[in-house]
């Protein structure tokens, strides 16, 4: 048995075989064949349709009960395959340039999918997505090779990458994944946030993993000391089947917090609320007083093109919908960094998580981002909704996404389109040189929310997808606390709500601190619910407000846990 570690972003116990996935990336050159071969190569390419046809009709029959959405993609797949043009143009190459069938797919498809770029008509220009799906699914059957996918598992596994993107993540087999381990990502990566909103154990930041675990390798994930076990001998499976059990028996004892109001010791009221980055409905609805954070970046992302806006609209409603009468908080769209649209191409960046997104690529793509204004403050007409920008950093992007909503609100007006007219606009703080002026955001803001995944990472200038640098990424250090604290304080003065929607709000050691410091507002993932309600439980007002004190004058981050932990235990 061999064991590996990594960084449990993810609580949970999984034991199930491993699933190596690897994204296929087409590697074509320029190649052709001698004369009198052209049958046989013109027959590799039939071949190959033929073949990806079955594997899409597949897809789309085990998809279409469950997700129609979904098979409506890959039902499109099969007819840009049948396409005549495209086949004629195919066999044109291979029999009068005596072309190999891999250049001559690759040449065909992308030429048509830039072709169908220029178009003018978003609906189609988003199509050149669709052929680049479907020239990689021929090419990947040509050069012999097996799909892989997330989509459409067939038994129970501990997916082993190197990272998932969100576009993966998106569309992945929650029935399937038992547990999730990647080489890279930390606690705040997008894969351990939707791991955590999918309550899948998932332990990333373990090197070489991909290289060391094998197809079929027996897996126990332990996602709460963070290891790996490799082809683990019965006597090691029967224990962690007990530990399994153990830990589904303890999770469900916190689970009586979910539906207790949340108070702490000396009878103050918080709000939970939740976290979410779907339009399905999510249990977690059940248990709290809003939706603090709806990532919009996900309707996007599960898309093939970008989404109309009628389709922005349909979804937003029916997140409204799913959240029957509580307020929810549309944040728009947060793409760059480690977050990308398959269909929108963005120039590369040296350093993409200080570049050009979020809410600067919306001011950067005004059409784009009215789009989502525009569906958004329709939606709006249907439940109670506010809007967020992320990644504000000065007051002019305060004004300037300000002025892009008056500027869909006046849109709408002049079309009769109805809408809430005295909807809140407010700001993600995760940028220190937005906390800091926070007095003046907050005059110019309806609320905020601080985002302290993005806070902590440019506070303390730590790439916090490098596991590498795990150590400097300290998201409890004294010098957060303390930049918090100015924070709710100057909101809480000014009579404006603030929230925490960061990964900070759902751990239980840092609530206690937070509520200390002024905050009454958590946002958090379902999995975090219980157990903040009942560690702030534990503490009375004036003993949060003297911790709070306390770990602003400690001198590390290690300090500030092993005191936490010190005081929860007292308590326990």
């Amino acid at each position: 048995m061999r064991i590996l570690k990594g960084n449990p972003v993810s609580r949970g116990i999984a034991l199930a075989k491993g699933y190596i996935y690897r994204a296929f990336k087409a590697d074509v050159h320029e190649s052709y064949f001698e004369s009198g071969q052209e049958a046989v190569m013109y027959k590799q390419f039939t071949d190959a349709v033929a073949a990806a046809e079955a594997e899409l009709n597949a897809i789309v029959a085990s998809l279409s009960a469950e997700s129609p959405e979904k098979a409506k993609i890959f039902t499109a797949h099969i007819e840009i395959l049948k396409d005549e043009e495209v086949a004629e143009e195919v066999k044109d190459m291979i029999f009068s340039s005596r072309a190999m069938p891999d250049y001559a797919v690759d040449m065909v498809f992308t030429e048509f999918a830039l072709l169908l770029e220029k178009a003018k008509d978003p609906l189609i220009a988003a199509r050149s997505a669709d052929l680049r799906d479907v020239r990689n699914r021929v090419l990947r059957i040509l050069k012999g090779e097996k799909e892989q996918n997330l989509a459409n598992l067939r038994e129970k596994v501990v997916v082993v990458a190197h990272d998932l993107l969100p576009s993966d993540t998106a569309t992945l087999d929650r029935a399937h994944v038992m547990g999730i381990i990647t080489e890279v990502g930390g606690a705040t990566s997008h894969t351990a946030i939707l791991a955590q909103s999918y309550k899948i154990p998932a332990v990333l930041g373990v090197p070489e993993a991909t290289e060391i675990v094998k197809n079929g390798d027996m897996v126990i994930l332990d996602a709460i000391k963070g290891e790996v076990l490799l082809e683990p001998d019965r006597t090691t499976i029967a224990e962690y089947e007990i530990k399994l059990e153990e830990f589904l028996k303890s999770e469900k004892q916190s689970a009586e917090f979910l539906n207790r109001i949340p108070l702490v010791a000396s009878g103050e009221r918080f709000s939970v609320g939740l976290n979410i980055g779907t339009t399905e409905p999510d249990e977690g609805f059940k248990y709290v007083d809003f939706v603090g954070l709806f990532r919009t970046e996900f309707v996007y992302m599960e898309s093939e093109h970008m989404p109309t806006e009628d389709e922005q609209f349909a979804a937003y409603r029916k997140v409204l919908a799913n959240a029957k009468g509580i307020p929810v908080t549309l944040r728009t769209l947060d793409i760059g960094g480690d977050k990308s649209l398959r269909y929108l191409a963005l120039p590369k960046e040296d350093n993409p998580f200080l570049g050009n997104r979020a809410l600067r690529l919306c001011l950067d793509m005004p059409e784009m981002f009215k789009t989502q204004l525009r569906a958004a403050l329709r939606a709006s007409a249907f439940g109670p909704m506010q809007i967020m920008f992320p990644m504000v950093g000065t007051m002019d992007d305060i004004r300037a996404g300000n002025a892009a909503v008056e500027e869909a609100k006046a849109e709408l007006r002049a079309e009769g389109i109805p809408f809430d007219e005295k909807i809140n606009i407010g700001i993600m703080i995760e940028i220190p040189s937005i906390a800091m002026i926070a007095d003046m955001a907050a005059k110019e803001t309806d609320f905020a929310s601080v985002g302290t995944n993005d806070l902590t990472q440019y506070l303390h200038a730590v790439d916090r997808m490098n596991p590498k640098l795990t150590n400097y990424y300290q998201s409890s250090s004294p010098a957060m606390f303390r930049i918090l604290g100015r924070i709710f304080k100057e909101y809480n003065e000014a009579g404006k709500p603030i929230s925490v929607c960061g990964e900070l709000a759902g751990d239980p050691l840092a609530a206690i601190v937070l509520f200390g410091l002024g905050l009454r507002k958590f946002s958090m993932n379902a999995s975090n619910i219980a157990h903040v309600k009942r560690t702030l439980s534990l503490f009375t007002l004036a003993e949060t407000e003297q911790i709070a004190k306390k770990v602003q004058n400690l001198s590390t981050e290690a300090e500030v846990i092993t005191y936490l932990k010190a005081e929860v235990e007292k308590r326990s």
